[in-house]
Order: structure tokens, then sequence, then C-alpha cells
């Protein structure tokens, strides 16, 4: 837990900072590369979304995210970090004008977080233990020491000249701490493919390159260079899901934002992500997000676009 006077300091620092840049509702993108501030007043609807991978940090509020069967509440002690493209349900629980949600969210590399976890590693003469199992999207224990880091590379937003030499050591600073926790060691383990984490994120890279194609769990497993078994049961170790229900969340997430944002009809979106049966994909549609498209779009639009939107 986190009760000690400097920590207390940190996150009050953090909340006035993110409170300052991030005025109104949002998600706030910062002249600091892949450094996010987000705020809502409110609790929020819950909002589907396929999340890159990112270290996620609530200095004020909850959320709850929901990974197929997985749910995951943080908080001001606890952040969450996302290893893989992970289609997700997200849903800001705590917050209220006059305390809002805030959070700070750093886009992650996940080439430049395999160079940090393999210098950790050989600095030290400790091993990495195989872990039980190995989810693409965890919940750690923010410690001291990460939300300092999290402070330093923040505080860049109000020096923007310092930016372009220090946010490459702050970010490393924070993803080494992150690393350095109990949860961040799964995080070392799938990077690092020490375990099947590479090889899913190869059929997770193909899955994303080809989801308007039929699912062909033959070329999955090709390309992965894992067999059917052994892909389906580490795919869903980490995905909670299995490689065709991933398929088809990509397709229905990517329809959705077509009819959202680029005003396709349902039938148009359903032909340009690979369906052919305009009743399957009501179906199935219906089943992820819990309305039929036309309903649904008209709700979200009623949200995204109401002029009483800060």
């Amino acid at each position: 837990m986190m009760d000690d006077a400097t920590t207390a300091v940190s996150l009050d620092t953090l909340a006035r900072r993110i409170a300052r840049y991030a005025m109104c509702d949002g998600v706030h993108q910062t002249d600091v590369p892949g450094l996010h501030l987000i705020r809502s007043a409110h609790p929020t609807q819950e909002i589907h979304t396929v999340h890159a991978p990112a270290l996620c940090i609530v200095v004020q509020g909850a959320k709850r995210v929901v990974l197929a069967d997985q749910v995951i509440q943080y908080d001001p002690a606890h952040h969450l970090l996302v290893s893989f493209d992970l289609p997700i349900v997200g849903q800001v629980i705590e917050a209220m004008p006059s305390r809002p949600y805030l959070c700070l969210r750093l886009d992650v590399s996940t080439d430049r977080l395999a160079q940090l976890a393999t210098e950790c590693l050989a600095s030290t003469d400790k091993t990495v233990q195989r872990p039980a199992s190995c989810p693409g999207l965890c919940l750690g224990e923010t410690t001291a020491k990460v939300l300092g880091a999290a402070d330093r590379l923040s505080r860049l937003v109000e020096t923007p000249d310092d930016i372009a030499v220090l946010a490459p050591l702050y970010e490393r600073e924070l993803l080494y701490r992150v690393m350095r926790t109990q949860q961040g060691q799964l995080a070392v383990y799938n990077v690092l493919g020490l375990g099947r984490g590479a090889q899913v994120a190869r059929a997770i890279t193909w899955l994303r390159q080809n989801y308007r194609a039929p699912f062909e769990m033959k070329k999955l497993t090709e390309f992965s260079g894992l067999q059917h078994s052994a892909l389906h049961q580490h795919f869903k170790d980490i995905t909670r899901m299995t490689p065709l229900q991933y398929h088809k969340q990509l397709r229905l997430h990517e329809a959705r934002r077509l009819m959202l944002f680029q005003n396709r009809t349902a039938a148009e979106a359903a032909f340009s992500v690979g369906y052919e049966s305009p009743s399957q994909f009501s179906r199935e549609y219906h089943r992820l997000f819990g309305q039929p498209p036309i309903r649904d779009v008209e709700t979200l639009s009623r949200t995204f676009f109401s002029p009483d939107m800060p």
C-alpha cells in the first residue's frame, strides 16, 4: 500500500499537473512522445476498444477493465500494464466534478521494453522465475519509486525544451521501476519470449494484418511457429480468448469505427471487414456490444458528438 508521505505528495503533485494540462474530459496527447493525460469528471459507460501496449497509472479515481472473463480494477495504489494489443472493455467507475478521474498513460514500445528487460537480466544474477501464467493484462503495485519516475516524466510537459534529451531517460526509468515490481516480471517473461509470448505476439500481429480475410488456423500456426493445440492454449492464456474469438473482435471493432467515424452503413462496414452475411454480422455485433449495429452507433453518436460534450 502507498501510505508514506513522499508518495502522498507525489500523488497530489501529479493530480494537480494532470488537471492543469487536461482541463476538460478526454484523452489529451502531450509533447512527450507516447504520453497522454486522461480526465473524466463523471463515471463513464463501458467503452470497447482494442488497447495497444501501454502503462496506465491512475492518480485519482478508479477504473475497471474487462478482458473476456478477466475483470481488473485499478486505482492510485495500482497500475495497469498492457503487453499486447487486446480487445478490452474499459469503464471509469470513480469520478466526480470536484474530484475527477485522472490518469497518466504511456504508450509502450515492446521492442524497447524487451531491450530494457534484457539489460536488466544481464546486470543481475537473478533468473526470471517461470510464472504459472503470463496474462497480457497485468495489475501491479504503484510503488513510491514507480510514482516518482512517473512524476519526473510528466513534469516534462512544463519544460518542453528538455523533452528531446530527458524523455527517453525518464521513460526508461519508469519502465524499469515497473519491471522491478512482482507483476512487472510477467511483462519481462512475455516480451523476452521466455514463455510463449513471442509466438503469441506473432500470431496477434498476423491477425491484425489479416483480419479481413477468412480465419485460417493453419496459416496462423505457420506464422507463429506453434502447433495448433499449443497456440490455442497459449493464446488463450495471454488474451483470455481463442484466436478465432480475437479475430472476430478485431473485425467488429473496426466495423464499429467505420460506422461511427466514417458514416458507413452496417452492410458497408460488414463487407469492409470481411463479413459475407449481414445477418451474421448483426448477430455477432449484438452479442459483443449489446445492441444491433444501428442502435449502438446512434447511442455512441449521442455520446461522442453531443454539443454538450466538453
